[in-house]
């Protein structure tokens, strides 16, 4: 694999935070800028990169420059040996031009396609009342905790606590979580967000659930990741989503349902009108 300059990778690191267009580096002449390494990035995850784990997504930027770096200089060296004028090169672009041309005008058509289809408000509403449970949140609460290895250890950092209230108690835990607990959420105070029922472990699930807002756990709870100590900083009732809140993502479903319908009508259409032997 080609290695590239250290300044180069300092100078991917920092694009994260500069325009796109930024040149990251040029080969011979020719520029390899951000957006080209974010187009190949989204395009080797499927649009997914931004699902990569974070500690991966440096290295996975370096190695698609990397990447593009050496395409560049195979291009380069092609057209230096006369590639590009060479009876096989000129066969294959033909054929190459010839399946954009029609995957790019079958696009099109189906972009054109898709704009002539209309849902109206009354269908919109329609779908939201007949499938309101489809829009239904479950009850979630927002806790803070403390992962040590053992009882003792958790017994005593429920002694620190027990004593405190309100803001004190907040803010004491959040302290010693800084300072004890093993967990990645230790640096940022333990917080774990809200989460739904069910999207922790059930002993570490069935407690944070259970508590009052504001309170810590009078004893330690143990799961398979040791001993736990929580805080239960916030709740939020089941409850249903507005219907302004999910219109946009009922008239995309509804118009794609539309245009499936359509295209098999006027696919049995162009059919009928054309001849296939």
């Amino acid at each position: 694999m080609i290695k590239i300059a250290k300044s180069v990778v300092t100078a991917l690191m920092l694009s994260c935070a500069a325009a796109s267009a930024q040149t990251l580096v040029t080969v011979n002449g020719t520029p390899i800028t951000q957006n080209d390494v974010d187009n190949a990035l989204m395009q080797a995850t499927q649009g997914r990169f931004n699902q990569v784990p974070a500690e991966k997504q440096a290295e996975f930027r370096k190695q698609v420059l990397e990447q593009l770096i050496a395409k560049e200089l195979i291009f380069d060296d092609a057209k230096k040996n006369g590639i590009l004028d060479s009876k096989e090169f000129k066969a294959e672009y033909e054929i190459v031009l010839e399946n954009i041309k029609k995957e790019l005008a079958i696009q099109v058509w189906q972009q054109k396609e898709l704009q002539k289809v209309a849902v109206s408000e009354k269908e919109l509403k329609k779908y939201y009342d007949a499938n309101k449970e489809e829009f239904q949140e479950k009850e979630k609460v927002h806790a803070r905790h403390i992962l040590v290895k053992s009882e003792e250890e958790a017994k005593g950092v429920i002694a620190e606590l027990k004593s405190l209230q309100g803001e004190k108690l907040k803010g004491k835990f959040a302290e010693l979580a800084m300072a004890k607990s093993t967990c990645p959420s230790g640096p940022k105070g333990g917080d774990l967000g809200y989460f739904s029922q069910g999207q922790m472990v059930p002993e570490f699930n069935d407690k944070a659930f259970g508590m009052k807002v504001g309170t810590i756990t009078d004893k330690p709870v143990q799961t398979q990741h040791g001993y736990h100590v929580i805080y239960l900083e916030d709740k939020k009732p089941s409850s249903t989503r507005k219907y302004d809140e999910v219109k946009p993502y009922i008239e995309q479903r509804l118009k794609m349902e539309k245009f499936k319908s359509n295209m098999q009508a006027k696919m049995e259409e162009l059919e009928k009108k054309a001849t296939i032997k």
